[in-house]
């Protein structure tokens, strides 16, 4: 398929969008998805980015050689992950007794001691999703490099999207090293193949997502459709009734009884339904099971037959009695300081939204993507408990079982990321230029 500029039999590969043309032709405005402010991109060049002049939110970075950086790197990857879930990944040994684990006992043995959910939400986040995600990214590249796209790349690229929030290979990692620390003293530890190869595939990973440029991928895709008539830079889309997609960026009309977006099929809300209402109530469920998960064990560990549960803070204060007061500080902020601080934080976004405050937009915009940022590091316990279970099983010598507040701190960590996802940033700045032109703010 050909698009502006570009041979129509030629694929798409590492031609760059149309540049910035005059205001007449409608190409290349974007609405920002953090403020709502309508802008015209420039023409890019490999390693500039474009970022939105009222917030700072990043629209656009451009990469040199796209298609082939991104396909290579999701290979290797691959290729990584493989590797780690057919080699050993972790072992120990302690007076004649030893076991050893691959990467996927983890969610295993929490499925044998009655944790169901927390195995799936292990094995999702560390496995399936990443390799869901870089089978994507593969089929994408691979369309770009011919002249027709394959069957499914818009749906494809629109599902790859979703799934990055949720890839947590780099958590896992920390978790293994904390893991491997607590049991130090107790058994001999043994580093597998398998565990190498995991923290090669959890960088490539990193690398793979950091490379793939949405707003390049679309227009690489499906052209660059004109925005609609009568679109104006420097104001709310809003208040134009007009919309950015939250998955490939075109400015789209919202007239319409279900407006979809014109290029990838994407439903059009011009902000979240429901924004407000549903970050609080999700923010409450997460406080009410944010107790359970500090007020009962997370694991209960058997040493020569005498049990000892163990809460969240107790392993704190187990590195700290041991002198280990870097994991330390890592577990109590991950586990105890974030959860708690999202909570917080959100709570005092949705409120300022409500008492529609006029100032410190941007440090609240601020606030809010480090929320979104450090969400996802709170399942480092919950990986922690997952290793620990899978390996330490020697009976009445050494042995790990996951405890009641597994689960209630999982759904802590999932419930509170889904939070930061129903709340729409662009609610900050609603309002604003009216208030300007008022001399308000």
């Amino acid at each position: 398929m050909g698009y502006p500029g570009h041979p129509p039999n030629d694929p798409a590969v590492d031609t760059p969008p149309p540049v910035m043309l005059p205001q007449p032709t409608r190409r290349r405005l974007r609405a920002c998805h953090a403020c709502d402010l309508v802008v015209a991109l420039p023409a890019l060049r490999p390693n500039e980015r474009a970022d939105c002049p009222r917030c700072g939110h990043r629209l656009a970075r451009r990469h040199r050689l796209p298609v082939q950086r991104g396909l290579a790197l999701a290979i290797a990857a691959l290729i990584g992950l493989l590797l780690a879930v057919a080699f050993p990944f972790v072992s120990f040994q302690t007076r004649g007794v030893g076991n050893h684990i691959v990467l996927t006992d983890s969610a295993k043995s929490l499925i044998g001691f009655g944790e169901p959910l927390v195995a799936l939400s292990v094995l999702l986040t560390v496995v399936v999703l990443p390799a869901v995600y870089l089978l994507s990214i593969i089929w994408l590249n691979t369309s770009l490099l011919r002249a027709k796209p394959l069957r499914g790349s818009r749906t494809i690229a629109r599902a790859t999207e979703r799934m990055t929030p949720w890839m947590m290979a780099d958590v896992f990692v920390v978790g293994a090293l904390v893991s491997l620390i607590k049991i130090a003293g107790l058994a001999q530890i043994g580093v597998g193949p398998g565990f190498w190869c995991f923290c090669a595939f959890a960088i490539l990973l990193l690398k793979t997502s950091q490379s793939i440029d949405a707003d390049w991928l679309w227009f690489a895709l499906a052209g660059e459709p004109r925005a609609p008539a009568g679109t104006r830079v420097g104001e709310a889309a809003a208040v134009q009734a007009l919309t950015g997609c939250s998955v490939c960026g075109l400015i789209n009309s919202l007239k319409g009884a279900q407006p979809t977006c014109r290029r990838c099929g994407e439903r059009l809300h011009g902000r979240h339904p429901h924004s407000l209402q549903r970050t609080s109530a999700l923010l409450i469920v997460a406080a009410i099971l944010y107790v359970p998960a500090n007020v009962y064990p997370i694991m209960t560990t058997t040493t020569f037959g005498v049990s000892e549960p163990s809460t969240i803070i107790g392993g704190v204060v187990y590195f700290v009695h041991h002198g280990d007061l870097p994991i330390a500080l890592i577990i109590f902020t991950a586990s105890v300081l974030v959860p708690i601080s999202k909570v917080l934080a959100l709570g005092w976004l949705s409120l300022s939204v409500r008492r529609r405050l006029p100032r410190d937009r941007r440090a609240r915009l601020r606030l809010y993507h480090v929320v979104e940022l450090v969400g996802r590091w709170s399942m480092l316990d919950v990986f922690v408990v997952a290793i620990l279970v899978a390996l330490l099983q020697a009976g009445a010598l050494l042995s790990i079982t996951p405890g009641p507040a597994a689960l209630a701190f999982a759904g802590v960590v999932i419930i509170s990321m889904l939070a930061a996802m129903s709340f729409d940033p662009r609610l900050i700045w609603d309002g604003a230029q009216g208030r300007r032109a008022r001399g308000e703010g």
